[in-house]
């Protein structure tokens, strides 16, 4: 048995992190300013709730403390928002992954995790996308987290600290209900009764990968000693939005869709897929769940979700 601290572990990621890790007996507290997830998700799964920000040097180095590992998932993560306030995004996204290196550093931590993104940090590129690409960032939000990486393997070389970090493509899954995602986003819109949004003309595309398979990668870069490294965790496949949607036609074919398309958006990506061939190789990582299958099972979780929901009411 092993002691984690997640932050942002009340989060979607965070959640589904927590319950794998719960569930096979490992000991799990939880940092999270509750922004977007809730206290609840994490605490019922039987790990310990720290309510805190990162951006709070102090907190998070008390909450460090006794840790074997931490997975930092906490971020300010909507590129958009990232545009229209790009202090606030650099100072959960930098400030804060700095001050949990450095509390992990204090409190002798043996394995940092850190939430990467490929998409956002190599910028609009001809995927598939890889890690010996050069980044370039074309929203604040890919600069933080490349920001992020760069202090990852700063704290490892200056300081010894074990840490990768991992580049998270698309990610849907069940616990969704506030991620800003496509998926997300289009899950909620259908169970309001909302149309679909689409910006652009929805040939852009995007590598989608079910959480659980994420979570999989996770436990598996923890394993192994790869001191500042990165890895691109994604499905490997490119899927343009309109195709996304035609599989969801299929899979909530009880309902109507109606699709509006509006302009594309400033510092949004065009074309984004991934390349995990060092994942495979380094983690043993092979993603298992295809999206038809993994949009289902989101789909019967915000649909259940929704009917339990209602049922309080």
């Amino acid at each position: 048995m092993k002691s984690y601290l997640i932050t942002g572990g009340c989060g979607f990621i965070g959640v589904n992190l927590v319950k794998r890790l719960c569930a096979r007996g490992d000991a799990v507290r939880v940092f999270d300013n509750l922004s977007t997830g809730r206290h609840e998700d994490a605490a019922s799964l039987g790990a310990q709730v720290i309510v805190g920000d990162v951006r709070d040097a102090r907190a998070i180095s008390d909450a460090a403390k006794g840790a074997d590992v931490v997975v930092h998932l906490a971020a300010h993560t909507r590129v958009i928002e990232s545009i229209t306030d790009p202090d606030l995004n650099f100072d959960i996204n930098v400030v804060g992954t700095k001050n949990v290196l450095q509390a992990c550093r204090g409190a002798g931590v043996q394995k940092l995790v850190f939430a990467s993104t490929g998409g956002a940090i190599l910028g609009d590129q001809k995927p598939p996308t890889h890690e010996e690409m050069v980044p370039r960032p074309i929203s604040p939000y890919g600069a933080g987290k490349l920001a992020g990486e760069a202090y990852c393997s700063a704290f490892a070389g200056s300081f010894g600290l074990n840490t990768v970090a991992l580049r998270f493509s698309n990610v849907y899954g069940p616990f969704s209900y506030h991620k800003g995602s496509v998926v997300a986003q289009f899950f909620r819109n259908l169970i309001q009764g909302k149309p679909l949004i689409v910006y652009g003309d929805g040939s852009q595309t995007r590598d989608y990968v079910f959480v659980e398979d994420l979570i999989e990668a996770v436990l598996l870069a923890e394993q192994i000693d790869t001191p500042g490294d990165v890895f691109q965790i994604a499905s490997g496949r490119e899927t343009s939005l309109n195709e996304l949607i035609a599989l969801i036609r299929k899979v909530v074919s009880d309902r109507d869709l109606s699709i509006f398309y509006e302009p594309a958006r400033r510092g949004e990506v065009l074309r984004n897929y991934a390349r995990i061939e060092k994942a495979r190789n380094t983690l043993g990582y092979e993603p298992r769940v295809p999206l038809e299958e993994g949009l289902h099972r989101t789909w019967q979780w915000f649909t259940a979700a929704e009917r339990a929901h209602s049922a309080k009411v």
